[in-house]
Order: C-alpha cells, then structure tokens, then sequence
C-alpha cells in the first residue's frame, strides 16, 4: 500500500497548494486557465482513447454503463455530497459563481485513475513490492492536483480519497485480480474511460453540460466483455 498512500499524500499536498494559488488568481485568468485545462484533458482523452482495440467492446461498455448509472444516479448522489461539503466550505468560485465541488471531485478522480498506470502500478505494488511506476504517477499527480486545484477548488482534494479506495483495492487484491486485468482489458478500460474524459473535457470548457460520473460504471465492464468478444 505504499505507493498508493504515496499517491493519496501527493494529491492531497498538490491540492492544498493549489487551494493558495487560487487566492491570488485573476478572474480572466482563472476563466483561461479553466479552459485551457479543459483541451489538455482533451488532449488525454483522445489519445487514451486510442488504446482500445474492440470498438463493440467501447459501444457495449458505454451503454451498459450509463443504464447502471442512471439507474443508481451517480450524478445526482455525487452532486449532494459536494452540496453537503459547500455548505461546510463555502468556497465560492470567480465570478459570483459557486464553485462545484463534486465537478472537481469528478474530474480529478477520473484524471488521477483511469488509465494504465494507476492499474499496472496498483498490481506491480500488490504482487511484487515494486512501487516505482506509483511513485512516478504521484509526482505527476501533485502537479496536476496544483493546477487543477487552483481552478477547480477543494473538491480535487477530495478526489484523493477516491485515489485511496480504487488504486488501494486492486493493490490488496492484487493476486486475486490480476488474472482478470489482462494487457487485453486494461487497455480496452483505459479506452472506456478516456472516452468519458473527453467528455468531462467538453463540459470544462462549457459545450456540454453532460453528466459525466453517470457513465463511470462503464469503465469496469470490458472486465466481463473481454471474456466473451
């Protein structure tokens, strides 16, 4: 668990520098800043996005996902708990607005976790003691935890603990879920949530308005298909 609560410790440290750095920063600036976060996601999306090799399995994972989603509302219970926690911060974004503290939770959490590192690193942790590939995912999570913090607020923070949970589940059952994620499905669950990213990176930068954490629980559902397509 040492890489993983390295990890934790990164993101929550970047944050916090970030929550300061968002103090002195410029409405215009902060407005920029936003957007020009929103095309790098952009950026990572799309080239997450490449990884995958079966589009049935993307189309198939994205359905079945967001069904489960809406079904659970992830969205709205997600969006409560942010509620919950304004009301305990009462941050207020530029502009008058305030800022949503369950848009940055989403954001980060889905930036920090989705993608190879965070599942190859968890397993090289769990199986064999080797937490260099963690260690290597903090510092670049701590740097984005500064950035993304400085626009998006307390809730980046809050994603560390969502960083805890699912890089700290697969390194403790590393041994019973490493014959399930194969080359095969980490690949294809990258792909799956690099297309929900490109996603959050259109709402950053204000052309949808979609809801984003309602198609997580696809991520985890080319898992079950790389058995069968």
């Amino acid at each position: 668990m040492l890489g993983t609560i390295v990890n934790t410790a990164a993101v929550l440290a970047g944050g916090a520098i970030g929550l300061l750095l968002k103090k002195g920063l410029p409405e215009k600036l902060a407005d920029t800043l936003m957007k020009g976060l929103g095309l790098c996601t952009l950026f990572l999306g799309i080239s997450g996005s490449l990884k995958g090799e079966n589009t049935l399995i993307l189309i198939i994972s994205m359905v079945v996902g967001a069904i489960i989603g809406e079904g659970v509302d992830l969205e709205d219970k997600l969006n409560r708990f942010g509620k919950w926690i304004e009301t305990k911060f009462q941050k207020n974004s530029r502009g008058g607005k305030k800022m949503s503290i369950a848009e940055g939770f989403v954001s980060a959490s889905l930036l920090f976790c989705v993608g190879a590192m965070a599942i190859v690193g968890a397993l090289q942790s769990g199986l064999q003691g080797n937490h260099e590939m963690l260690f290597n995912k903090s510092m670049l999570d701590f740097v984005s935890a500064i950035i993304f913090a400085s626009t998006m607020g307390v809730g980046v923070l809050c994603s560390a603990a969502f960083v805890l949970v699912y890089q700290g589940s697969i390194t403790l059952l590393a041994q019973w879920v490493a014959p399930l994620l194969t080359e095969n499905v980490i690949n294809e669950m990258t792909c799956v949530g690099s297309v929900i990213i490109i996603g959050l990176a259109l709402n950053m930068m204000g052309i949808t308005k979609l809801k984003v954490m309602n198609y997580v629980p696809a991520i985890f559902i080319p898992i079950i298909l790389c058995r069968f397509l």
